[in-house]
């Protein structure tokens, strides 16, 4: 069984509530009627239900079993404007601008739903940016306790791949932090890790990612992997990880026994942290489109519940994975 049915099979089992604000998007809309045929989760789509069921019929839906909330006519609007005005009154939020938002912007409404316990999880970004997703998740739900920062992952699930956890990665930070320091590398690392881990229920093996394998280049830049490392030792004495690595040292057993003989990870990664988000980002597309690869996310890490970002250039067969990984993630966080 792939990584991803393993996800909806533990999906089904926990049905949580997942919010899709973006019901203006058709991938959104297809990956709702998807997700309920699979009985994936129960699902809230925002938005006006005369626009959203003239959708559903144009291209041939059953959006039947959603419950479709407007947050023009929600008997709760009131009550969420009162307690986002009172979480952000210290940032002169006031009870006007409070409503204008929730009106204006519907992942602030649907964050809104999380944290009043009317939503377990909430996925958007198909169609807006990771800013426009994490931004209320930071201001209404908070970090994590524990949370040293938020960061975001993919899950990268590679066809016909014998490297990783039978092709089945995790990158990270691939959508939210542009160039991390060595402490926060360090503490995406483990980070990952865990949700590797959780995700996948495989033992996580962490490569550092650099342009260089154990010091075969000097730079600034390698000096923040070499770094990280030290620190990912020190503060994680449990995470199994390496580095400097370079790509290839970190995932082909044959180039590891070159470049990095005796290493507990070179040749074996599975979780590859890059050393900033331009590799990240990079990476992950690449992989997605030349190794036609299936990637869920960026996952977000850190929040306080389950707040998913999507790639504005995903598939609606990727929101549909997003979906059930959200669902798995909010069982986990009950």
């Amino acid at each position: 069984m792939s990584f991803i049915e393993e996800i909806k099979e533990q999906a089904r089992k926990v049905r949580k509530t997942i919010v899709l604000p973006e019901s203006e998007d058709e991938r959104v809309l297809r990956a709702a009627d998807e997700a309920i045929r699979e009985n994936l989760a129960d699902l809230i789509l925002l938005g006006d239900p005369e626009v959203i069921h003239a959708d559903e019929k144009k291209y041939g839906l059953d959006l039947s079993k959603v419950k479709i909330v407007d947050p023009q006519h929600c008997d709760k609007f009131e009550h969420y404007a009162e307690v986002f005005t009172e979480l952000r009154k210290k940032k002169g939020m006031t009870i006007e601008k409070a409503r204008e938002t929730l009106l204006a912007d519907k992942t602030t409404f649907g964050v809104m739903m999380l944290k009043e316990n009317d939503a377990d999880g909430l996925v958007s970004g198909a169609c807006h940016s990771t800013a426009n997703t994490l931004r209320p998740a930071l201001q209404i739900l908070k970090t994590a306790p524990g949370a040293k920062l938020v960061s975001g992952f993919f899950v990268m699930d590679v066809p016909n791949c014998e490297y990783g956890e039978n092709g089945v990665f995790v990158f990270a930070d691939c959508g939210l932090n542009q160039d991390p320091d060595s402490q926060q590398l360090a503490d995406i690392a483990a980070d990952s890790a865990k949700s590797f881990k959780f995700l996948v229920k495989a033992e996580p093996k962490v490569a550092f990612l650099s342009h260089s394998t154990k010091g075969s280049a000097k730079h600034a830049l390698v000096d923040k992997v070499v770094k990280a490392v030290e620190i990912a030792h020190h503060d994680y004495p449990d995470l199994v990880c390496d580095g400097e690595l370079q790509a290839d040292a970190a995932i082909v057993p044959e180039v590891a026994a070159k470049k990095a003989p005796g290493s507990p990870v070179a040749g074996h990664a599975n979780v590859l942290i890059f050393p900033n988000l331009d590799g990240g980002n990079v990476g992950y597309k690449l992989v997605q489109r030349l190794a036609k690869a299936e990637a869920y996310g960026p996952m977000l890490q850190g929040i306080a519940k389950p707040v998913n970002d999507l790639s504005r250039g995903c598939y609606w067969q990727d929101i549909v994975g997003v979906i059930a990984i959200t669902s798995v993630q909010a069982e986990e966080n009950d």
